[in-house]
């Protein structure tokens, strides 16, 4: 018994220590790991690298995959091969010129403008403080914010979506009177429903219909499927982990039949990142066993739970930090879709209920929400209160709602409307 014991403390202190040594190695996500690799490789002539996305993909285009079932081919697993596309702060950049910004005092408030654009294009910086930043003044900055309604996307460094569509409206070819009219509205876009009397109104709403919100929508990057590094697979009597060796690079030693001490010591750092490799995919699968015992409801169709990085760090003996980063940038497919490791956990108002299954309920009301009387935050505390039993205060719906991007009662009524 003693002698097993001081194998296995063996053996966890040289994991802990190769861990330590090679944290790139386990930090890194799958798509990064093969450059982690190759930095090694150029430092160690008795080691070569060989990709795991060599035969699948071409050097030209960008790399998207989904995770393989155990029938598929290698060519199955390409989901799309996409070339590169201008992203929204491209296309703005290159607008930066004249005639709307003719100056390079003009340019370069433009350029501070760009920076506080979201990925939906409305502004969400403060004139102010660009203003102080730059040393001019607030009315020059919000001048040269307003010829951003020249600019393509149409509608894009807007603060929000009135004037984004105001925005869209200038450049339109809606004319009098009903470009006055349907800017009359959009001015007063919190009492739209006043202006239903008008002869106008009906031919407003179409034109406001055709106004895209986001104003960004069409330029918003998709992000690539992520490559998973772990597969779950299974029914409700069986499940089964297993790690996605098909897209991990493989190390292949060689030792050149040299005894040299500087051959042996690059063999012997080849062998250590090979056992590194190694000791990832093993972490990793454990991890991948873990979760699905803590989250075992969730593959079978139920809410994530409740699960902290301690109650994993507990049973490997690790750090909590050491568990983070072996789940950070990685991703685990199941037949509900390609999940961040990280998803899996989360805290919760009590130790039954998640924050995630709390945001999926509030998703999902809302969504079947009567669109004459949708639910406020208050209502929807209740309904979350009553449902599953837990004491949470209004102010946490709120900020649920607003990481979910989900206007409030009043302003999803009025979109409502416009629908």
């Amino acid at each position: 018994m003693r002698l097993r014991q001081t194998q296995s403390a063996g053996l966890k202190t040289k994991l802990s220590s190769t861990l330590r040594s090679w944290l790139p190695i386990l930090q890194s996500g799958l798509e990064e790991l093969e450059d982690q690799l190759k930095a090694y490789e150029k430092e160690n002539p008795y080691m070569e690298v060989r990709s795991g996305f060599e035969e699948q993909f071409s050097a030209k285009f960008t790399k998207k995959v989904l995770y393989r079932s155990e029938r598929s081919s290698s060519s199955e697993t390409i989901e799309a091969l996409t070339i590169h596309q201008k992203s929204l702060y491209e296309r703005l950049y290159e607008q930066i010129n004249a005639p709307l910004f003719p100056t390079p005092r003009s340019e370069e408030i433009a350029y501070a403008i760009v920076e506080e654009i979201s990925a939906e294009g409305y502004f969400e910086g403060d004139v102010k403080e660009i203003a102080e930043r730059l040393g001019v003044r607030a009315a020059e900055v919000e001048k040269i914010r307003e010829r951003f309604a020249w600019l393509t996307p149409s509608g894009v460094g807007a603060r929000d979506a009135a004037e984004a569509m105001l925005f869209q409206l200038r450049q339109s070819e809606v004319t009098e009177p009903l470009y006055s009219f349907v800017a009359k509205m959009l001015e007063d876009f919190e009492n739209i429903s006043s202006f239903r009397n008008d002869p106008l109104y009906g031919s407003a709403i179409d034109v406001i219909r055709r106004f895209k919100n986001p104003p960004a929508l069409e330029t918003m990057e998709e992000s690539p499927p992520a490559i998973p590094d772990l597969i779950v697979t299974g029914n409700e009597n069986r499940i089964e982990v297993k790690i996605n060796d098909e897209f991990y690079p493989d190390i292949v030693i060689e030792d050149g039949g040299l005894n040299h001490a500087f051959v042996r010591k690059k063999v012997k750092e080849a062998r250590d990142l090979f056992d590194a490799l190694q000791m990832r995919k093993a972490t990793l699968y454990k991890i991948g066993l873990m979760i699905v015992e803590f989250q075992y409801d969730f593959f079978q169709g139920g809410d994530i739970r409740p699960m902290k990085l301690k109650d994993i760090a507990e049973e490997f003996d690790h750090n909590p930090s050491t568990i983070s980063r072996a789940i950070a940038n990685k991703y685990l497919a199941c037949d509900r879709g390609v999940f961040p490791m990280k998803a899996f956990f989360t805290s919760g108002p009590d130790e039954e209920v998640s924050n995630a299954a709390i945001k999926q309920f509030i998703a999902d009301t809302i969504a079947a929400e009567d669109r004459e009387k949708p639910f406020s935050d208050q209502k929807l505390l209740e309904m979350i209160e009553e449902k599953f039993g837990v004491k949470m205060v209004r102010r946490t719906v709120t900020k649920y709602r607003k990481q979910m991007q989900i206007g409030g009662s009043s302003e999803r009524k009025r979109f409502y409307r416009l629908a």
